[in-house]
Protein backbone atom coordinates (compact mmCIF):
# COMPACT_ATOMS: atom_id res chain seq x y z
CA UNK A 1 0.00 0.00 0.00
CA UNK A 2 1.47 3.34 -1.07
CA UNK A 3 2.11 5.96 1.61
CA UNK A 4 0.89 9.46 0.73
CA UNK A 5 1.93 12.39 2.92
CA UNK A 6 -0.26 15.51 2.77
CA UNK A 7 1.58 18.70 3.78
CA UNK A 8 -1.02 21.22 4.93
CA UNK A 9 -3.49 18.36 5.13
CA UNK A 10 -5.88 20.00 7.62
CA UNK A 11 -7.35 22.27 4.94
CA UNK A 12 -10.43 21.67 2.80
CA UNK A 13 -8.67 19.71 0.05
CA UNK A 14 -6.64 17.72 2.57
CA UNK A 15 -9.75 16.57 4.40
CA UNK A 16 -11.38 15.56 1.12
CA UNK A 17 -8.30 13.56 0.15
CA UNK A 18 -8.04 11.81 3.51
CA UNK A 19 -11.63 10.65 3.20
CA UNK A 20 -11.33 9.68 -0.45
CA UNK A 21 -7.93 7.99 -0.49
CA UNK A 22 -7.59 6.22 2.84
CA UNK A 23 -9.26 2.99 1.69
CA UNK A 24 -6.58 2.36 -0.92
CA UNK A 25 -3.57 4.22 0.50
CA UNK A 26 -1.88 4.93 3.80
CA UNK A 27 -2.51 8.66 4.18
CA UNK A 28 -0.46 10.76 6.60
CA UNK A 29 -1.52 14.32 7.41
CA UNK A 30 1.18 16.84 8.25
CA UNK A 31 0.14 20.26 9.49
CA UNK A 32 1.28 23.04 11.78
CA UNK A 33 -1.97 22.94 13.75
CA UNK A 34 -2.33 20.80 16.84
CA UNK A 35 -4.71 17.88 16.54
CA UNK A 36 -6.24 15.75 19.30
CA UNK A 37 -6.52 12.63 17.14
CA UNK A 38 -2.87 11.80 16.53
CA UNK A 39 -3.47 8.71 14.36
CA UNK A 40 -1.75 9.14 10.99
CA UNK A 41 -0.91 12.73 11.91
CA UNK A 42 2.39 14.57 12.19
CA UNK A 43 2.57 18.07 13.58
CA UNK A 44 5.32 20.02 11.87
CA UNK A 45 6.16 23.43 10.46
CA UNK A 46 6.86 23.09 6.74
CA UNK A 47 8.76 26.39 6.73
CA UNK A 48 11.35 24.76 9.03
CA UNK A 49 13.69 22.75 6.78
CA UNK A 50 15.34 20.74 9.57
CA UNK A 51 11.95 19.75 10.98
CA UNK A 52 10.77 18.59 7.56
CA UNK A 53 13.91 16.56 6.99
CA UNK A 54 13.59 14.93 10.39
CA UNK A 55 9.86 14.15 10.43
CA UNK A 56 8.88 13.24 6.86
CA UNK A 57 8.65 9.42 6.85
CA UNK A 58 11.51 7.72 4.98
CA UNK A 59 9.14 5.26 3.29
CA UNK A 60 6.91 7.96 1.76
CA UNK A 61 5.87 7.25 -1.83
CA UNK A 62 4.16 10.55 -2.66
CA UNK A 63 4.48 14.01 -1.08
CA UNK A 64 1.50 16.30 -1.71
CA UNK A 65 2.06 20.03 -1.19
CA UNK A 66 -1.23 21.58 0.00
CA UNK A 67 0.39 24.39 1.98
CA UNK A 68 -1.65 27.58 2.21
CA UNK A 69 -1.81 30.92 3.96
CA UNK A 70 -4.27 33.81 3.98
CA UNK A 71 -4.21 36.28 1.11
CA UNK A 72 -6.80 38.83 0.05
CA UNK A 73 -5.04 41.51 -2.00
CA UNK A 74 -3.46 41.46 -5.43
CA UNK A 75 -0.47 43.32 -4.00
CA UNK A 76 0.21 42.56 -0.33
CA UNK A 77 2.13 44.54 2.27
CA UNK A 78 5.69 43.50 3.04
CA UNK A 79 4.79 41.47 6.13
CA UNK A 80 2.23 39.43 4.21
CA UNK A 81 4.59 39.16 1.22
CA UNK A 82 7.23 37.61 3.47
CA UNK A 83 4.72 35.17 4.96
CA UNK A 84 3.42 34.12 1.54
CA UNK A 85 6.95 33.68 0.22
CA UNK A 86 7.82 31.46 3.19
CA UNK A 87 4.80 29.20 2.61
CA UNK A 88 4.31 29.14 -1.16
CA UNK A 89 7.92 29.36 -2.36
CA UNK A 90 10.53 28.52 0.27
CA UNK A 91 8.59 25.69 1.91
CA UNK A 92 7.83 24.29 -1.55
CA UNK A 93 11.54 24.27 -2.33
CA UNK A 94 12.24 22.59 1.00
CA UNK A 95 9.75 19.82 0.22
CA UNK A 96 11.33 19.12 -3.14
CA UNK A 97 14.79 19.01 -1.59
CA UNK A 98 13.62 16.66 1.17
CA UNK A 99 12.03 14.44 -1.47
CA UNK A 100 15.37 14.06 -3.24
CA UNK A 101 17.25 13.40 0.00
CA UNK A 102 14.65 10.84 1.15
CA UNK A 103 14.41 9.24 -2.32
CA UNK A 104 10.70 10.00 -2.44
CA UNK A 105 9.76 9.36 -6.08
CA UNK A 106 6.89 11.82 -6.57
CA UNK A 107 5.80 15.29 -5.44
CA UNK A 108 2.35 16.64 -6.31
CA UNK A 109 2.01 20.42 -6.02
CA UNK A 110 -1.44 21.93 -5.48
CA UNK A 111 -1.02 24.97 -7.69
CA UNK A 112 -3.89 27.28 -8.66
CA UNK A 113 -5.98 28.55 -11.55
CA UNK A 114 -4.84 31.99 -10.36
CA UNK A 115 -1.60 31.43 -12.28
CA UNK A 116 -3.61 32.55 -15.31
CA UNK A 117 -6.50 34.46 -13.72
CA UNK A 118 -5.76 37.44 -15.95
CA UNK A 119 -7.40 35.44 -18.75
CA UNK A 120 -10.58 34.66 -16.80
CA UNK A 121 -13.44 36.75 -15.45
CA UNK A 122 -16.42 35.44 -13.50
CA UNK A 123 -15.76 31.90 -14.67
CA UNK A 124 -15.47 32.75 -18.35
CA UNK A 125 -12.33 32.66 -20.50
CA UNK A 126 -11.44 36.01 -22.07
CA UNK A 127 -9.50 34.29 -24.86
CA UNK A 128 -12.49 33.10 -26.88
CA UNK A 129 -11.45 29.52 -26.13
CA UNK A 130 -10.44 27.45 -23.14
CA UNK A 131 -7.30 28.53 -21.26
CA UNK A 132 -4.52 25.96 -21.64
CA UNK A 133 -1.27 25.27 -19.81
CA UNK A 134 0.50 26.47 -22.97
CA UNK A 135 -0.81 30.02 -22.51
CA UNK A 136 1.75 32.46 -21.11
CA UNK A 137 1.10 32.80 -17.35
CA UNK A 138 -0.79 35.98 -16.50
CA UNK A 139 -1.56 36.45 -12.83
CA UNK A 140 -3.57 39.28 -11.34
CA UNK A 141 -1.94 38.97 -7.94
CA UNK A 142 1.00 37.87 -5.85
CA UNK A 143 -0.69 34.55 -5.01
CA UNK A 144 -0.70 33.44 -8.64
CA UNK A 145 2.86 34.71 -9.17
CA UNK A 146 4.15 32.61 -6.27
CA UNK A 147 2.20 29.54 -7.37
CA UNK A 148 3.84 29.84 -10.79
CA UNK A 149 7.24 30.15 -9.11
CA UNK A 150 6.61 26.89 -7.22
CA UNK A 151 5.69 25.18 -10.50
CA UNK A 152 8.94 26.36 -12.10
CA UNK A 153 11.03 25.19 -9.16
CA UNK A 154 9.34 21.83 -9.53
CA UNK A 155 10.49 21.74 -13.14
CA UNK A 156 14.08 22.34 -12.02
CA UNK A 157 13.97 19.39 -9.62
CA UNK A 158 12.27 17.12 -12.16
CA UNK A 159 14.96 17.98 -14.72
CA UNK A 160 17.93 17.70 -12.38
CA UNK A 161 16.89 15.06 -9.84
CA UNK A 162 15.31 11.63 -9.78
CA UNK A 163 11.86 12.87 -8.79
CA UNK A 164 8.54 13.21 -10.59
CA UNK A 165 6.75 16.55 -10.12
CA UNK A 166 3.12 17.13 -11.07
CA UNK A 167 1.50 20.57 -10.78
CA UNK A 168 -2.28 20.64 -10.44
CA UNK A 169 -3.82 24.07 -11.05
CA UNK A 170 -6.84 23.63 -8.82
CA UNK A 171 -10.14 25.34 -9.62
CA UNK A 172 -12.79 26.24 -6.98
CA UNK A 173 -13.15 23.87 -4.01
CA UNK A 174 -15.51 25.44 -1.45
CA UNK A 175 -16.13 23.90 1.95
CA UNK A 176 -19.83 23.55 1.06
CA UNK A 177 -20.44 22.91 -2.64
CA UNK A 178 -24.16 23.68 -2.78
CA UNK A 179 -23.88 26.84 -0.71
CA UNK A 180 -20.86 27.92 -2.73
CA UNK A 181 -22.70 27.60 -6.04
CA UNK A 182 -25.80 29.32 -4.67
CA UNK A 183 -23.77 32.26 -3.43
CA UNK A 184 -21.35 32.59 -6.34
CA UNK A 185 -22.44 32.05 -9.96
CA UNK A 186 -18.78 31.71 -10.98
CA UNK A 187 -18.66 28.28 -9.38
CA UNK A 188 -21.15 26.90 -11.91
CA UNK A 189 -18.22 27.06 -14.33
CA UNK A 190 -15.18 26.74 -12.03
CA UNK A 191 -16.11 24.05 -9.49
CA UNK A 192 -13.85 21.08 -8.88
CA UNK A 193 -16.26 18.76 -7.08
CA UNK A 194 -15.19 16.79 -4.04
CA UNK A 195 -15.49 13.57 -6.03
CA UNK A 196 -13.28 14.97 -8.78
CA UNK A 197 -10.72 16.28 -6.26
CA UNK A 198 -10.11 12.66 -5.33
CA UNK A 199 -10.20 11.54 -8.97
CA UNK A 200 -7.63 14.16 -9.97
CA UNK A 201 -5.14 13.54 -7.18
CA UNK A 202 -5.45 9.76 -7.45
CA UNK A 203 -4.81 10.02 -11.19
CA UNK A 204 -1.67 12.07 -10.42
CA UNK A 205 -0.53 9.48 -7.87
CA UNK A 206 -0.86 6.67 -10.42
CA UNK A 207 0.48 8.47 -13.49
CA UNK A 208 3.91 7.68 -14.95
CA UNK A 209 4.78 11.32 -15.67
CA UNK A 210 8.18 12.87 -14.96
CA UNK A 211 6.88 16.43 -15.03
CA UNK A 212 3.61 18.04 -16.02
CA UNK A 213 1.19 20.88 -15.33
CA UNK A 214 -2.57 20.37 -15.48
CA UNK A 215 -5.78 22.26 -14.76
CA UNK A 216 -8.10 20.62 -12.26
CA UNK A 217 -11.72 21.51 -12.93
CA UNK A 218 -14.83 19.36 -13.32
CA UNK A 219 -16.61 19.03 -16.66
CA UNK A 220 -18.89 21.97 -15.87
CA UNK A 221 -20.84 23.91 -18.50
CA UNK A 222 -18.55 26.62 -19.85
CA UNK A 223 -15.53 25.63 -17.76
CA UNK A 224 -12.80 28.14 -18.70
CA UNK A 225 -9.80 25.81 -18.48
CA UNK A 226 -8.72 22.98 -20.76
CA UNK A 227 -8.26 19.63 -19.01
CA UNK A 228 -7.51 17.58 -22.13
CA UNK A 229 -3.86 16.97 -21.15
CA UNK A 230 -4.93 15.87 -17.64
CA UNK A 231 -7.29 13.35 -19.21
CA UNK A 232 -4.72 12.14 -21.74
CA UNK A 233 -1.56 12.07 -19.63
CA UNK A 234 -2.92 11.42 -16.12
CA UNK A 235 -6.07 9.50 -16.96
CA UNK A 236 -8.23 12.03 -15.08
CA UNK A 237 -11.98 11.50 -15.41
CA UNK A 238 -14.55 14.03 -14.23
CA UNK A 239 -17.41 12.01 -12.78
CA UNK A 240 -19.46 14.82 -11.22
CA UNK A 241 -19.90 18.46 -12.22
CA UNK A 242 -21.62 21.54 -10.79
CA UNK A 243 -24.97 20.65 -12.38
CA UNK A 244 -24.83 17.17 -10.85
CA UNK A 245 -24.13 18.69 -7.42
CA UNK A 246 -27.20 20.93 -7.61
CA UNK A 247 -29.40 18.13 -9.00
CA UNK A 248 -28.39 15.87 -6.12
CA UNK A 249 -28.90 18.50 -3.40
Amino acid sequence: MKKIVLLGGNGTIGKILVEGLRQNYEVIVCDKQEQKDRANYLQLDATNYEELLEKIPHDTDVLVNLLATETSQHIEDIEQFNQMTEVFFKAGYYLLDVATKRNIPKVIIASSNHVTDGYEEQGESLLGRKITTEDYPYSKGLYGVLKLASENVGRLFADEQDVSVINLRIASVPKDEVQGIEENDRLVHTLLTREDVVNLFEAAVKAEVKYGTYYGVSDNPGAPWDTSNAKKELGFKSEQNSIDVMDES
